[in-house]
This record gives structure tokens, sequence and C-alpha cells, in this order.
């Protein structure tokens, strides 16, 4: 089907299967961003200190819906954080209780807030084995934090020396790898779905729009520094290929994730980048410019809840092909500022909202 010539397109309304909002004042800033755009989220518990109980999980789901502008419409699923000494008891809870939906592994070490992560994958199983009884899905930070792996092949290390022998140990438990960014990465979800296996991937819109030469663009760019980090354009092709063409293990996860600005055009700066600011129109963008915005729907609004086991979405949303100026900042907390991908410069899908207050 022939897309380049639609201007206008109107999508069940969409999720976020992997979204950072950290709380207080900076969180209140940046929620807006996420509730005007998406019906769902699936919050990440990487705060300090993490979020490793379901009654933390409430308590944050809490203060994510007091910080919401009038009339939401969305509705944030939970996250637990996996660490080392997480009760086997605590996964029975979370399948219990509503809008908890997942476990995220992050090895230890790995990205932001990741300290209190795992140290040894090989001390969990009896944690994996209780998801596997009572279907928490597993949400994976898909890298090795091994020094002596270069930072470009850790997400490939990771799936050899990790995602293939637990796959092996539980091939019933349903697995996420997060923020996806190779074509090692596409081809495991691929060869899961052809044994059968529970697995699937979020995508995001910085790794379909942006490969590594982006990080150094005129000099360093602090703003594109994200982790896992941005790769090759070979793999830049293959998530977008994944993404429009790849089948329903593959599904839309922003993974945005504010920093103070400050704190990212720093001597030792944060990884990630914020998206939230156009957290669908980012990916129209990317659909459009391999003449696939037909496929954008499913990637946005069908895959994640069907793998999730959730109903779908039953409103609407309408992007419009017309160019509008990201601003240089947003507010973030009470006297910083974060910047937004595309900061000072134009994205050429727009919300209707956005033309039409």
């Amino acid at each position: 089907m022939d897309t380049t010539c639609i201007n206008r397109i109107t999508i069940t309304r969409p999720d976020d299967w992997h979204l950072h909002l950290r709380d207080g004042a900076a969180m209140k800033d940046v929620v807006a961003h996420s509730a005007e755009r998406f019906g769902r989220a699936l919050v990440m518990p990487n705060l300090k200190p993490p979020v490793v109980s379901v009654g933390q999980a409430w308590s944050y789901r809490e203060r994510i819906l007091a910080a919401l502008p009038d009339d939401p419409r969305f509705d944030p699923y939970m996250a637990l954080y996996l660490t080392d000494t997480t009760p086997v008891d605590e996964i029975r809870r979370a399948a219990m209780g509503p809008h908890i939906l997942s476990f995220k592994l992050y090895p230890a070490g790995a990205t932001t807030n990741s300290d209190a992560g795992v140290t040894n994958i090989n001390k969990m199983h009896d944690r994996f084995e209780a998801m596997e009884r009572w279907e928490v899905p597993l949400c994976v930070h898909g890298e090795v934090t091994d020094p002596s792996v270069d930072i470009f092949d850790r997400e490939l290390v990771f799936i050899e020396r990790v995602l293939v022998p637990l796959r092996k140990e539980h091939p019933a438990l349903k697995i996420v790898l997060e923020h996806v960014t190779t074509k090692d990465g596409v081809n495991f979800v691929i060869d899961e779905e052809r044994h059968r296996h529970p697995t699937a991937a979020t995508i995001t819109a910085h790794n379909l729009l942006l490969n590594r030469n982006a990080i150094f663009q005129g000099g360093v760019r602090p703003h594109h520094y994200c982790l896992p980090v941005l790769k090759r354009e070979a793999h830049r092709q293959a998530l977008l290929w994944a993404a429009t063409h790849g089948g329903p293990r593959f599904f839309l996860g922003t993974d945005s994730a504010p920093h103070a600005k400050s704190a990212k055009e720093a001597a030792c700066g944060c990884a990630g980048c914020f998206t939230a600011h156009a957290g669908i129109e980012l990916y129209a963008e990317a659909f459009a410019q391999v003449n696939a915005l037909d496929k954008l729907e499913a990637f946005a609004s069908f895959h994640g809840a069907d793998f999730y086991g959730l109903s779908r979405n039953t409103g609407t949303m309408t992007l419009v092909r017309k160019p509008w100026l990201v601003p240089p900042s947003h507010e973030y907390g009470e006297s910083e500022v974060v910047v937004p991908l595309r900061a000072g410069e134009y994205i050429s899908w727009s919300l209707e909202s956005r033309m039409h207050p």
C-alpha cells in the first residue's frame, strides 16, 4: 500500500509499554505529555529508592494519578524492580494485584538507577519459576555489564549469555526484551516466535530515527546519549523492518527518560532521551519515511495490549502531516528544565489537537 500521499491518519489510541516518569515535581512536569498521547503506559520502577513491592507500586501509581491533568484518559500500569532479594511471594502478590503488570530485570549497573539490580542471574531461577507459575511477564534491560565487552556488543552478548540459557530453563516465561537496538535482538525475537516461545520486544522512536552517528554530529550530542547506546545504520534498518513488518511480537515503548539539562550536559552525563513530548508523532515520522503508515496502528495500539493480555483501547486519535517546532526545553521540577529530542527543530507529524485546541 502506498502511504506517501497520506496527510492524515486516525488510529486506535496507542499505548506506551516502556516509560520513565520519575517522581515528585519532575514527574508532575512530564506526565501530561504521555497522558495527552497514550491510553496506557507501563511505568518503570527505577526510582531512588526503587519500587520493589506491590505496596510501593500502588503508592507510586496514586502519585501519578494525582499529577494528571483534569479529565485524564491515561491509565498507568506498574512494573516492579527485580532484585537479588525479591521474595517469591511478592511475585504472587503482583499477579493478584490490579495494575501491576510485570517485573523489570536490570543487570546491576547497566543503566540509570540500576545499582540495586540483579547481580547473578543464576541465583534467580526460583523467581523465574514463580513468574512462569503466576504468568507474570519479565521485562529485561538486555545488556551485560562486563567491562571487557564492547558497549556496542552488550545486547548481543546478553542474548547469548543470559537470554538463550534463561529460555531453555524457563520455556513458558513471558519475556520482553526492552528497547531492542540490534538486528541480533530482532532475530532473537523472531526465532523465539518461530519456536512458540512467549517473547516480545519494545522499540523506541529514537532508535528508529537515529543511528550512532547522531551522538557526534557537530560535536558530542549529550541528548542523544541513551542506554542501550544507539547502534550502526544496519541495526536501525533492522529495527524499522521489525516495527513495520516484523509482526505482533514488536510493539511501542518510548523509553522516554527525562533528566535535568544540567545532568545531561555534564562531565559524566546521564543516559536517556526525553521523547514523551512527541511520543507518537516521532513514530509516525519514522513509519512515514519507509512508506508504512498503514502499519502504525497495529504496532502502537494492538501488539502490546495483545501480548500482555489486555483489551485494546476503544478511543481514537488523529495525526496530521504538519510540521511543528519543538521547544528548546520544558519545565522539569522546581528549578530545572529537560531538553526534548529535536529541541529547536521540526517534527513533521502533529496531533490534530495541536492544530485545533
